[in-house]
């Protein structure tokens, strides 16, 4: 179908879109939990956040979350391993969906993290694309 309507060049933009994605998202994370790392407040306001989401062990789960989201970040810029970083991406983002979710968050509110799901999802089934340390790599075996 796409054939048809003249949609077939578009394909041309696949390694840049997924560079655009990777190299857009990982600044996001990285920027995002960089409060949390070097404020101990910051963390501890995130630890007492997911506290009143009754998040088990609050004070765990905070450092891990930001840690985690943090190097995914580092990952997906350079396009590093970036399968299994889109597996932690899922994995921390859906432990945030069901935490939000049964503390009764609108859509709205889940539209984020669902997305940040979705993402991981796509970088673990796609990779990095062509465009990354991952495909350079795996062109110098």
């Amino acid at each position: 179908m796409h054939d048809r309507i003249g949609l077939r060049g578009l394909t041309r933009l696949e390694d840049a879109a997924f560079a655009l994605l990777r190299l857009y998202l990982g600044g996001f994370l990285v920027w995002g939990v960089w409060d949390n790392i070097t404020s101990a407040a910051r963390m501890a306001e995130f630890a007492g956040f997911l506290a009143g989401l009754d998040c088990p062990l609050p004070e765990i789960a905070a450092p891990l979350s930001v840690w985690a989201q943090f190097a995914v970040g580092l990952l997906l810029i350079p396009g590093l391993l970036t399968r299994w970083a889109g597996l932690l991406l899922t994995a921390n983002f859906l432990v945030a969906v069901i935490l939000l979710g049964g503390a009764g968050a609108a859509a709205r509110d889940l539209f984020g993290p669902m997305m940040c799901v979705l993402a991981g999802l796509v970088l673990a089934t796609h990779g990095a694309g062509t465009w990354s340390a991952d495909a350079w790599l795996g062109r110098r075996r």
